[in-house]
């Protein structure tokens, strides 16, 4: 109970401010609203929220209630999929505390023949699935949506767990006329209310309160008419430039105690290494002793021992594919039975490696799919991924065997999410967590031309490093549509089409071709791009509203484009490109167009460098220049005519 609890106040703004805006007011559904044809936002929207409410309220029992109300119109069914389906979480910690769902309504709202028609999800159109030992996924769709339809669902979600709330993301990809987030705490607990983006609320209520009987802290926020947000190019998460809102339990003053809850990194690694599934897992290292086979254990060179080291674990242990912070069944299980989630894998490697000599320690951190680390706001429930270091002569490597592909300083692209925390014995040490190295794709085609203005050759598509990782994951992951992604980028017959790992593991795919759609018979003359089918009329920097974003890659990329040209017996070429160069002042991008001939064989290779994974958002008007002039490079044809 908390009805003993005295004054704690936490201020999100720095000044109280009252509005006169009614919040948690649902208002009816208008037959207006249910009439129209297109949103008053953007006219070519297929959705629109309509409205939406997220109620957050501890009660002075200590529990939380979360009420959701969502009505979305739909105008376009097509594309509007991803608001016609939901999901609902519902988290068990496996130690008696659990959250329960209650009051789940689905509702498809039509206007036919003059009047309003209501359609309700029933009992057994809703699901539940079992995704892994904590939670539990309540699935449902509406029934009988048209173009015109309004679905709404609302729900109650009671949880025990009070450190903190899901963010709220206040902007979608879809227009919202209203959105509100309202989150109400007992004066007795204190929270950080973490506010991140660009978007300010028409209208805020926050400070002290009198609700449901008792003094209350209440935080109100609504927002009217935003604009959709337009998912940008080269973001590897776009919900990370989102306007969102998440509470954190920073303290609590029960029977006029205080106790702050307020977390460092330094405090989170003081719990980590007192949890039973964390630190004191690490503290077993009589369970790998006998592990690592001798020949490794004598190796002399470091790197070389590490990267032996983590062979070791690719090749005897098995990722379980859920990513977690703790390990579930502990290092002695994955040791017996060779399966195991992320942080069984990558501590137990951290084990090894403290075994074979090395200063090793895990690293924290959150997947690019959990969102961007917040580093400046340390939260245990931020982070859902671990990795394996080293310090050799103060230098940090990094180590991943939840992939089979995964070499020093090269993890599962993932977890490359900027950023870290190594937590040693000792301390909390924010790092960079980025591939350091250079990756490569290269595009190449050997092909002949012959007299008719055919084309045949061969085309090969090899990726190097992390991007031979990703292409290869990809490819494992679903091979049919890997294949399709090629026949649909390539509207040509082609034959004896190959994918596969190579040696060095590099990914290559490639496959024959055959076509007569490459060159132009203009008279006596054959005219074609010495590109071919490489050779594109656009490119995607393309945006014209400013730029939200970082521009941002899984790694530094070098692609280069390399078309080997043979023309038949009695011709030879005219009007070949000159060779050119171009680049940014600092060298961030270069470009270059390389042209070579020998006899009646022409090649010509481009080559794009990019010389980082990350950059401002300022660099944008950079890149749409540097690509706006590659376009115009690589438009340029070439000649063949029969030799006089």
């Amino acid at each position: 109970m908390i009805r003993k609890f005295t004054l704690l106040i936490g201020c999100f703004f720095a000044s109280i401010l009252y509005s006169q805006h009614k919040f948690l007011n649902d208002p009816k559904l208008s037959d207006e609203d249910l009439k129209s044809t297109q949103s008053k936002i953007e006219a070519d929207a297929p959705a629109e929220v309509l409205y939406r409410s997220v109620h957050y309220m501890i009660d002075y029992n200590g529990f939380l209630t979360q009420e959701i109300v969502s009505r979305v119109k739909i105008y376009n069914k097509e594309n509007a999929g991803d608001y016609l389906d939901y999901e609902i979480p519902v988290y068990d910690n496996g130690k008696g505390d659990r959250e329960t769902l209650s009051n789940l309504k689905a509702v498809t709202y039509n206007w036919e023949d003059g009047k309003k028609t209501t359609t309700k999800i029933q009992r057994d159109e809703k699901f539940k699935s079992k995704e892994d030992k904590n939670y539990t996924i309540t699935k449902f769709a509406y029934a009988n949506v048209k173009n015109g339809s309004v679905v709404e669902y609302s729900y109650k979600l009671y949880s025990p767990f009070l450190s903190s709330t899901p963010r709220i993301l206040i902007e979608e990809e879809i227009p919202v006329s209203y959105v509100e987030y309202v989150f109400d705490h007992p004066k007795p607990l204190g929270y950080s209310i973490n506010y991140k983006g660009s978007v300010t609320p028409t209208h805020r209520d926050s400070g002290q309160k009198t609700l449901y009987g008792n003094e209350y802290q209440t935080y109100r926020f609504a927002y009217e008419k935003l604009p959709a947000f337009k998912d940008e190019k080269y973001v590897l998460n776009n919900n990370n430039y989102k306007t969102g809102i998440k509470a954190e339990l920073n303290s609590t003053m029960i029977n006029n105690v205080f106790k702050s809850y307020a977390m460092s990194w330094a405090d989170i690694q003081k719990r980590l290494y007192e949890h039973d599934d964390f630190g004191l897992q690490l503290k077993r290292d009589n369970l790998v002793k006998n592990i690592l086979p001798a020949d490794i254990l004598e190796m002399t060179n470091r790197l070389e021992k590490a990267d032996a080291i983590l062979k070791f674990v690719q090749k005897n242990y098995i990722w379980n594919k859920e990513d977690e912070t703790f390990t579930d069944k502990g290092i002695k299980n994955l040791i017996t039975t060779k399966i195991g989630n992320t942080a069984e894998i990558n501590l137990l490697l951290t084990m090894l490696l403290r075994n074979a000599g090395f200063d090793a320690d895990p690293v924290v951190l959150s997947t690019i799919k959990r969102g961007m680390l917040l580093a400046y706001n340390p939260s245990i429930s931020q982070l859902n991924f671990v990795l394996a270091s080293f310090n050799e002569n103060g230098k940090i490597y990094l180590l991943d065997g939840t992939s089979k592909l995964t070499e020093v300083n090269m993890i599962s692209p993932r977890a490359l999410n900027q950023y870290g925390i190594v937590m040693t014995k000792d301390e909390a040490k924010q790092i960079n967590v980025i591939y350091p190295e250079v990756s490569k794709t290269v595009l190449s085609i050997d092909a002949k031309l012959l007299p008719d203005g055919t084309m045949e050759g061969k085309f090969a598509d090899r990726d190097t490093k992390l991007y031979a990782m990703i292409a290869n994951e990809n490819f494992t992951e679903d091979e049919k549509t890997f294949a399709k992604n090629y026949q649909d980028e390539y509207k040509f017959p082609f034959t004896n089409m190959k994918h596969g790992l190579q040696k060095n593991n590099d990914f290559e795919t490639s496959f024959d071709f055959t076509s007569d759609t490459f060159v132009d018979n203009i008279g006596n003359k054959l005219v074609f791009n010495p590109l071919l089918f490489l050779y594109s009329q656009n490119h995607s920097y393309n945006q014209t509203e400013p730029r939200r974003s970082d521009i941002e890659f899984y790694s530094a990329f070098d692609r280069v484009k390399k078309v080997t040209v043979t023309l038949p017996d009695g011709y030879e070429f005219e009007n070949v490109p000159k060779s050119k160069k171009f680049r940014t002042e600092d060298n961030a991008l270069q470009y270059a167009y390389v042209v070579t001939q020998t006899g009646n064989k022409l090649t010509v290779e481009t080559t794009v460098k990019i010389d980082d994974s990350i950059f401002p958002k300022e660099y944008y008007p950079a890149f749409k220049q540097i690509y706006d002039n590659v376009t115009k490079m690589e438009a340029q044809v070439v000649t063949a005519v029969k030799k006089k």
